[in-house]
């Protein structure tokens, strides 16, 4: 799928097509989105002690200046003690992380975007004696790491399992407090909600563990209570990945019936959007059909649905932590798909990492004026 910044430009009338597409506002629950293009939640940890500074606030305002619709921002730590393992990465929890906060939806809005903090908890990926906690252990449904076999953390009791989701609701419910647009649950990549889901993270007996339904009663209490929290028109959006960040070839359903099987508990508990995250989204999730995950899960829940994964560029972002660049990539099959209506909206990680204004120059026909991924921009916060 590589191609030049001209190839991508032209057939099939590339350039006037991402515009008339992209460019259509969506409602989700009592939001409007100016048009279908997001910001991917990307850890940056520029935020030291958790709370997100001025560069933060300009880093997100200048790509909702530039027409990001709808900004996720990068995970953010709910208030409970194991929840994460960085000084630098943001918290949505204290005085003056809130306050930190505040200021970026207000920047954003001001430059005409909407903006959803992504709440996060890690759960068994932390390290032992990790701040911004350090004397808080690693917990997990079962206190096993991805990959691994040996307990290595704590298994969450039933108290830590509650005080994990008031966390959640107490985190969302400062969300809307200080003017954010929404809230997305972070339930990918093999954190703490995605080790409940997963059966190789999940060995519990009890209600939380067992079947695929079973292992979805932590997220869907973790949605209801945080549904219950907020009010009723306020968007949640759930973020959920069959790959982990140390098994990319996991999976939560090897069939449509047991991806079901996950989302539908969640749906019911009160997900407004799902966010399906894949490496490449263009890729088939099933054998015999080419809808990827994002497609199936609207198929399957009838709910709005982002996709995601490798958008405009050529490349697996994995290879990005290893400083590897991108070439540019086709819109084309994602133009394609959109029309089909087998997703509502876009995210955007890597492309938007490194130009802060690709939105405008896709929304505006420049296609020509857009630059290959390089990994250097992971340094700045540009």
């Amino acid at each position: 799928m590589t191609v030049t910044a001209s190839e991508s430009a032209s057939g099939s009338e590339s350039a006037s097509r991402a515009a008339r597409i992209l460019s259509r506002p969506v409602t989700l629950n009592g939001l409007t989105v100016p048009n279908r293009i997001v910001m991917a939640p990307m850890t940056r940890m520029f935020s030291p002690g958790g709370v997100p500074g001025e560069d933060v606030l300009s880093y997100y305002a200048r790509r909702a200046a530039a027409g990001v619709g709808l900004i996720v921002t990068e995970g953010t730590y709910v208030g409970h003690d194991s929840a994460g393992e960085s000084s630098r990465v943001p918290r949505f929890h204290g005085e003056e992380q809130l306050a930190g906060w505040a200021r970026v939806a207000e920047a954003v809005h001001a430059a005409g975007g909407t903006i959803v903090p992504q709440l996060w908890h890690i759960g068994m990926v932390r390290k032992p004696n990790r701040p911004p906690f350090p004397d808080a252990p690693p917990v997990g449904p079962s206190g096993l790491r991805v990959g691994e076999s040996e307990v290595t953390g704590k298994a969450m009791t039933q108290t830590d399992v509650d005080d994990v989701i008031g966390a959640f609701a107490e985190a969302a419910a400062a969300a809307e407090r200080i003017g954010f647009d929404g809230v997305e649950l972070h339930g990918a990549h093999g954190y703490l909600i995605d080790q409940f889901l997963w059966a190789g993270t999940n060995r519990r007996t009890d209600a939380y563990g067992g079947d695929p339904v079973a292992r979805t009663k932590f997220a869907a209490e973790i949605v209801a209570a945080v549904r219950a929290a907020v009010s009723p028109e306020f968007p949640v959006v759930f973020r959920y990945s069959q790959w982990k960040g140390d098994a990319y070839d996991a999976r939560l359903a090897e069939t449509p019936e047991e991806l079901e099987a996950v989302l539908t508990p969640l749906a019911a508990a009160g997900v407004d959007v799902f966010h399906a995250s894949t490496r490449r989204y263009w890729l088939p999730e099933f054998e015999g059909s080419d809808l990827n995950l994002a497609g199936w899960t609207k198929k399957l829940t009838g709910k709005q649905v982002i996709t995601v994964g490798s958008v405009g560029l050529n490349g697996d972002f994995i290879k990005a932590f290893q400083g590897e660049g991108a070439a540019l990539g086709s819109l084309d099959n994602l133009l394609d798909r959109m029309e089909r209506d087998e997703f509502d909206l876009v995210a955007v990680g890597r492309a938007l990492l490194q130009d802060p204004e690709w939105a405008a120059k896709v929304l505006g026909d420049r296609f020509e004026e857009l630059r290959p991924y390089d990994a250097a921009s992971l340094q700045t916060l540009s």
